[in-house]
């Protein structure tokens, strides 16, 4: 594949596509265009730095191959270029009986995606984790933390380095795709390339609509409000501690991650953000709380889990509520041991029958690829996500 490429978004899924291109392409005309001043400031910049392994993925799904394969190549990404990493596992505790069907269940699903784990009783769960209480746990060795900005400001480096472009400041007005090319109108003025790959997050849905693509999905922003451990607090989390998750919600439930700065953090919760940038109760978008607000697909989901919903926002305005979600996979946790920490927003697909699209979604055009869902995991397997795109492109 010759001529030249626009990758619109600079988060670590635009960049690790633009890296396997360019290393694949050498001679390829590589641009990459974002929005914000600096890269990586949206989702990349505000998760929660886990390595993930695979185990929540329905097998064979693209989520699935390319988390498993993805976390291998980020170790050897960071490994190669000294950014912190630690691969020190993740417990995912059952706290009662019945949950264990659905622990049995993950346990079987991740050795169908080829991830080493076991069940262990209470007495193994307390040597890893002496403050977690639970009836069983799945121990998953191979779980982490990463640098994910590291990991973006060193593949940003190698891309200026071996001749790619990358514009800051840069957003993305419209769209037009030809015969012999696709024209962009952008803020520094009209641009064109061979090709586009469309990998702008929050707004991947609005950069699609811009080029005559109707995406399968919109996304819809969810906000997850974290608290931290304050200094000197008891040391309450070794490494990952998980509750286990409901198959029927995408979201992992509130759970305690060492950070590779040291830092523990505890949380999400997931309420739905006024903004698709929105990282504050306080910030609200009209226009894009309007589209929430109107789309069948979030009116439909709204009113089936509506329970949950409820269960969700009254944690994000009670710390009480929310330490006694945490309660229940480390008792010993207080109000006084935690401080409140950056909040994230996730981009989260749903499809207009209310069904929150739970594989990663790419979709293209004749000259554009646009990547329509990448949550997480996908700065795991963002290493994967780029060469999945670029054979995509080259076909």
């Amino acid at each position: 594949m010759g001529g030249s490429v626009i990758i619109i978004g600079g988060g670590i899924v635009g960049l690790a596509t633009a890296l396997h291109l360019q290393r694949t392409n050498p001679d390829l005309r590589l641009s990459i265009l974002e929005k914000e001043p600096d890269l990586g400031q949206h989702q990349t910049g505000h998760n929660s730095g886990v390595l993930h392994t695979g185990i929540y993925y329905k097998p064979g799904s693209l989520k699935a191959k390319t988390c498993t394969a993805g976390r291998l190549a980020m170790i050897d990404f960071c490994a190669q270029h000294g950014i912190r990493h630690e691969v020190c596992g993740k417990v995912v505790v059952a706290v009662a009986p019945d949950e264990l069907p659905r622990l049995h269940k993950l346990h079987e699903r991740a050795k169908a995606n080829g991830v080493t784990c076991a069940l262990i009783p209470p007495e193994r769960l307390a040597e890893l984790e002496p403050h977690a209480k639970g009836v069983e746990a799945l121990h998953v060795p191979e779980a982490g933390i990463a640098d994910y900005p590291g990991v973006v400001r060193k593949m940003a480096e190698l891309l200026r380095a071996a001749g790619a472009s990358i514009h800051t400041d840069t957003r993305v007005r419209g769209l037009r795709e030809g015969s012999q090319e696709v024209l962009l109108q952008t803020t520094r003025g009209e641009m064109q390339a061979d090709q586009v790959i469309n990998c702008a997050g929050l707004h991947s849905d609005r950069v699609a609509g811009y080029g005559g693509k109707r995406p399968a999905a919109k996304i819809i922003p969810f906000r997850g409000e974290y608290y931290k451990l304050t200094p000197g607090s008891p040391e309450l989390c070794r490494n990952l501690i998980y509750p286990v998750p409901d198959p029927a919600f995408p979201f992992l439930g509130v759970h305690f991650t060492r950070m590779v700065n040291g830092e523990v953090e505890a949380g999400p919760n997931a309420v739905l953000a006024f903004a698709r940038e929105g990282y504050s109760k306080l910030k609200i978008n009209p226009r894009d709380l309007l589209e929430s607000l109107t789309y069948p697909g979030f009116l439909r989901l709204a009113s089936k889990y509506w329970r949950v919903g409820a269960g969700e926002m009254w944690r994000s305005v009670s710390k009480k509520a929310f330490v006694h979600a945490l309660q229940r996979l480390v008792p010993a946790v207080r109000p006084e041991h935690l401080e409140a920490a950056p909040a994230g927003v996730r981009a989260q697909a749903i499809s207009r029958d209310g069904a929150m699209v739970d594989d990663f979604l790419i979709e293209r055009s004749e000259r554009i690829v646009h990547v329509c869902n990448a949550p997480s995991p996908a700065a795991t397997a963002s290493l994967m996500i780029g060469q999945t795109i670029a054979a995509d492109l080259s076909e």
